[in-house]
């Protein structure tokens, strides 16, 4: 600890990274520590380092997320999207592609760093955010603590009481998790339709269980009773949140940012990582502006690196480093053990009499609970589907225990990184949630809907995910810190280093492992 902040007092001068070799190119800025992202494991990261004395820059892909648009609101509204809803798309492309068959849900838009970006491979797509903030801007706010048991499974060399006793309550505590006040819950009609699912999986035998959220929900009652302005009772969600979320840009990147040692740069995407003669780390940005043009190639120089870009973003990083030859003694395991958190989106018709509401809130505070079921283990959310009328529909998105894994590849002839998952590893998921709601259907005689997901005969959308996991799996492809295997000083924090599924909603555990990450490398890793 001694010698890193005294490597945060001395910093790097461009001259000593120049001196270092001649054939590398000089960094135009340098810092002691840099972060590669701002979703849950970069905030944490920059928090830690910050507080911690050491000068830290950030770099984010994408765009701050704090000036309003002509409408007056920093976020554009879910049933009407506009530039700002998707990552430089023409159109929308949100999880639902139809109603009735009909192409109502998605839009025209202009090009434009939006908040919400769909990266597709050749047989499944992941949705992640774009901003300061990361995921932590798109997603339904569901901070869901795994099991015990199936955290030790998934983690075996790690202590769990220890993560339990500490470092999951330091993340929900800085995360600002709250819960539903029960009774409110029970009366309002903005969560019938939770309800109404609750009373389907009861009738099947299924257990529910309620789930935390970091949207505050005193701030949501104030909405249902019209003295807030409305966010999550306006249908706000999946193109970030307007009011009551405490997303990372409030929590971890505010404090971060307060402690005056964390500088963040926006618009920045990092396309490649080297490592010079005397040890530091050089990384190449590309600064975009609004219109995805690139103005300037930047080079950067820091001592101690951290990846917080997310599952994808920083397994593409290492796997084109690794095998391009810039870090070329990282380990094999590095883009491999890959999965979507068995993720699978389906809907079920209910009776006329079991309605849903026309309003409906976002934010989801409920799941079927049946991953205690050792055939068959599953996790369903129960979602929200906000159309402003009723539509007897009951959403849900299943996390199954999918045990199917996938590996990134570089491939030089295109220079791109590729996800060699298939189509029959995502019929896994399904299968597993078919059977989970063949019992709900079975015990209420009702039926799935077959016109949500652009095909008529899709029930399951399992080509898409919320949760990629993996591909720089802990205690493999680093050590059981985040250590990246090869090489000191490099750190991953982010939800590449869980193995492809945790069972339940991944961003409370991915802070809380960056938490016990940053305590240790604070607490012994020390400048050569």
């Amino acid at each position: 600890m001694v010698a890193l902040q005294t490597a945060a007092g001395l910093g790097f001068t461009r001259i000593g990274l120049q001196s270092a070799h001649a054939a590398e190119p000089a960094a135009a800025e340098s810092a002691p520590a840099i972060v590669v992202g701002s979703g849950y494991g970069g905030a944490v990261a920059a928090l830690r380092l910050g507080q911690a004395g050491i000068r830290t820059l950030v770099l984010e892909m994408g765009r701050l997320w704090d000036t309003a648009g002509p409408d007056g609101t920093v976020f554009c509204s879910t049933s009407a999207p506009d530039r700002r809803s998707m990552w430089f798309r023409t159109r929308t492309e949100a999880p639902l592609a139809t109603f009735l068959w009909l192409d109502l849900v998605n839009k025209d838009i202009s090009p434009y760093p939006g908040v919400l970006d769909r990266v597709h491979y050749d047989h499944m797509s992941v949705y992640v955010g774009r901003g300061v903030g990361g995921g932590s801007l798109v997603n339904g706010g569901m901070a869901v603590t795994p099991l015990k048991s199936y955290f030790a499974e998934q983690f075996p060399t790690v202590d769990a009481d220890e993560m339990y006793g500490t470092y999951f309550p330091r993340a929900r505590s800085m995360l600002g998790v709250n819960t539903v006040d029960p009774a409110w819950f029970e009366s309002t009609d903005w969560y019938r339709f939770t309800r109404t699912s609750r009373k389907a999986a009861a009738d099947a035998g299924l257990r529910t269980t309620f789930v935390p959220n970091v949207y505050d929900f005193g701030y949501m009652q104030r909405e249902a009773a019209g003295t807030a302005t409305r966010s999550a009772l306006a249908g706000e969600v999946i193109y970030g949140n307007n009011h009551g979320k405490r997303s990372l840009d409030k929590s971890y990147l505010a404090a971060a940012l307060g402690t005056g040692n964390v500088t963040l740069h926006t618009l920045e995407r990092v396309r490649s990582l080297s490592r010079a003669a005397d040890g530091s780390y050089l990384l190449t940005a590309d600064r975009i502006d609004t219109t995805g043009a690139i103005v300037e190639t930047k080079q950067y120089g820091c001592r101690y690196l951290f990846l917080g870009g997310g599952s994808l973003g920083t397994t593409e990083l290492l796997v084109r480093a690794r095998d391009t030859g810039t870090l070329p003694d990282l380990d094999p395991a590095v883009g491999a053990g890959w999965g979507p958190n068995g993720n699978t989106m389906l809907g079920r018709a209910n009776h006329v009499w079991d309605t849903v509401g026309a309003d409906q809130a976002t934010m989801p505070v409920m799941g079927i609970d049946d991953w205690a079921n050792a055939d068959n283990p599953v996790f369903a959310e129960i979602a929200p589907l906000p159309m402003g009328f009723e539509h007897w529909i009951s959403l849900y998105l299943a996390i199954t225990k999918n045990p199917e894994r996938a590996s990134f590849t570089y491939d030089p002839a295109s220079g791109t990184v590729r996800l060699g998952w298939t189509a029959a590893q995502s019929a896994v998921s399904s299968g597993m949630a078919k059977k989970l709601f063949d019992r709900i259907n079975l015990a209420n005689l009702t039926l799935y809907r077959y016109d949500l997901f652009g095909s008529t005969s899709k029930v399951f959308a399992d080509d898409f995910t919320y949760h990629p996991l993996g591909g720089c799996v802990l205690g493999k492809a680093t050590d059981d810190y985040g250590r990246v295997k090869g090489y000191s000083r490099l750190y991953v924090t982010d939800g590449s280093l869980v193995p492809g599924n945790i069972g339940v909603n991944p961003f409370v555990t991915i802070t809380a492992l960056a938490e016990r990450t940053m305590a240790r490398v604070l607490a012994e890793d020390a400048a050569p």
